[in-house]
């Protein structure tokens, strides 16, 4: 009787569990398909994706009578980067706020030339500013030891400053035979012709608003700033020496100023007497025009004809995108690294540019740019119709 009593109390009890584990299993069964939400503190984060500052354009389309023109201070603290980012930040200060829409960086020195654009694509998009065309040069040296960078602006300004235009002045070349170091007495024969210049255009040196001047060595760099500043009082004045080791002695100033009277053309071109005359580009270039597009630095790869080729092919798409092409071009600035590149440049640039109204123009060879594998770079200012 005893053991009988143990197997009912047995079979009562697995009764009595199989009930409860049937009473359970379609809970069970429910919550299967649905997962135990995570806490929030168990969540992984987000992957945060960082927007990349845009590229510099190629081209911008600006007012002519609102323009302004500065060159940065120069500095010898730190490396590259700080310099460009401290000339930068001097710019917008110059500019007081304004829209910059224009940058030419002469760099000097081994530093990594592309680092010029990354940083002028962050500075401007932290900012939340419109970012401006560039050019970078690598030049020989600059008139302070230490100094790796000068840059210049061309800023909108809210207010008028130009009513009658602008004129865009070719670099007067003075070459020294025999060869010299004092670059004083070249810079005043400089002077001396951007002044013809300015006279066949109605404008008195007052009115010369920047000067940049090239030359193959810096020997005298004191004397011969001296000697622009007394010319030209109002303007934004610079100096590069274009090449590390020059193959010849020579200065070559070119300016911009603001127009005293009006040009009764959208564009005129001048070749006033007492200057050189040439049928590949004009001394002087004076703008009325509205509105004005600057390019940022376009280069060409090689030295054939067809790589100069595909260099203003490529500098004419980003024209377009601003309604202008390069036949309305009234300022060429050519930065050929090779007598070769030279060559090419003069035998193709009037596939592209009007020869029958040749710009106003700079040519020099120059230390280098930001690729290696360039062979000459250009930029240029053209009228939008």
């Amino acid at each position: 009787m005893r053991s009988l009593r143990i197997v009912a109390l047995a079979l009562s009890l697995l009764l009595t569990a199989g009930a409860a584990l049937s009473f359970q299993l379609p809970d069970i069964y429910e919550r299967k398909g649905k997962p135990k939400k995570k806490k929030k503190a168990d969540e992984e984060p987000r992957t945060q994706v960082l927007e990349l500052p845009p590229d510099p354009p190629g081209a911008v389309a600006v007012e002519t009578n609102r323009l302004a023109f500065h060159v940065s201070p120069l500095s010898n603290k730190g490396l590259l980067s700080q310099q460009v980012r401290d000339a930068l930040k001097a710019l917008v200060r110059l500019t007081h706020g304004n829209q910059i829409v224009a940058l030419r960086a002469f760099v000097a020195g081994t530093g990594d030339l592309r680092r010029v654009q990354q940083i002028v694509s962050e500075t401007f998009f932290e900012r939340k500013a419109t970012l401006p065309t560039l050019s970078v040069i690598q030049v020989g040296a600059l008139p302070m030891e230490g100094a790796q960078v000068v840059i210049e602006s061309v800023s909108l300004d809210r207010k008028v400053l130009n009513p009658e235009g602008l004129a865009f002045l070719s670099g007067q070349q003075v070459v020294a035979d025999p060869p010299t170091l004092d670059m004083a007495p070249l810079i005043e024969k400089s002077v001396s012709q951007i002044n013809t210049g300015l006279t066949a255009a109605a404008a008195a040196p007052a009115d010369v608003l920047r000067v940049t001047c090239y030359v193959s060595s810096l020997f005298d760099q004191p004397k011969a700033q001296s000697v622009v500043t007394q010319a030209f009082p109002q303007a934004a004045i610079h100096f590069v020496q274009t090449q590390r080791v020059p193959t010849r002695s020579l200065v070559e100033c070119e300016a911009i100023a603001s127009l005293a009277q009006p040009v009764g053309a959208a564009v005129k071109l001048l070749n006033p007497e007492g200057l050189l005359k040439s049928d590949m580009y004009s001394q002087v270039a004076l703008i009325a025009a509205p509105r004005i597009a600057f390019s940022g630095t376009q280069m060409a790869f090689a030295y054939g004809d067809e790589d100069a080729r595909l260099a203003f092919q490529r500098l004419q798409k980003s024209l377009e995108s601003v309604k202008t092409t390069l036949k309305s071009t009234v300022m060429t600035r050519f930065y050929p690294l090779t007598g070769k590149s030279t060559e090419a440049i003069r035998k193709v640039r009037f596939d592209y540019l009007d020869k029958s109204h040749p710009p106003a123009s700079t040519l020099l060879l120059f230390e280098g740019l930001p690729s290696l594998d360039a062979s000459f770079g250009f930029d240029v200012i053209a009228v939008v119709p």
